[in-house]
């Protein structure tokens, strides 16, 4: 049922942009707001228990990304303005899977993927794989580990 929830929140939120005559990303957020407190109103009839506290896990998720978005930006530039790239230690890595539904593999790809610095190249067919490219890769446990305990384990939390 919450993600019936989302969907209705998502869909009165685009409402919301279309009646104020506004599609702007602040306007659109106010829109959610707004309708999220309009589904916290009505709760009893639309079994809200749960969808708020999946709503900020789902915000956690998209904050860590932002966060290893511009952490990973800055390690990158700090490569490329190396006087030296004879240092580098590029690789490619096997991150057994913990997610195992298509869209949790499909976001956590991609979540890695447009991380600076680090690229999904290939699922395996059992879909216990994925391999991921490194600009930079001294440790690769401790790649696997941070990718583990932060995405994977962000998109658990928000979507199971």
């Amino acid at each position: 049922m919450n993600k019936r929830l989302l969907l209705i929140n998502l869909l009165m939120a685009i409402a919301w942009g279309a009646v104020t005559g506004s599609f702007e990303a602040l306007n659109l957020i106010f829109g959610f707001l707004l309708a999220m407190f309009g589904l916290y109103l009505i709760r009893e009839q639309v079994q809200f228990k749960g969808y708020l506290s999946r709503s900020t896990r789902i915000a956690a998720l998209a904050y860590g990304f932002l966060r290893e978005l511009v952490l990973s930006s800055w390690r990158v530039l700090k490569i490329v303005i190396r006087p030296k790239l004879g240092n580098l230690q590029p690789g490619i890595i096997a991150l057994p899977l913990t997610v195992t539904e298509d869209y949790e593999i499909t976001l956590l790809a991609n979540m890695i993927t447009l991380t600076p610095g680090t690229l999904s190249v290939d699922v395996s067919d059992d879909r216990q794989w994925i391999y991921i490219h490194c600009i930079d890769v001294p440790d690769p446990q401790e790649v696997i580990d941070d990718i583990k305990n932060g995405f994977e384990r962000q998109i658990m939390e928000a979507f199971r």
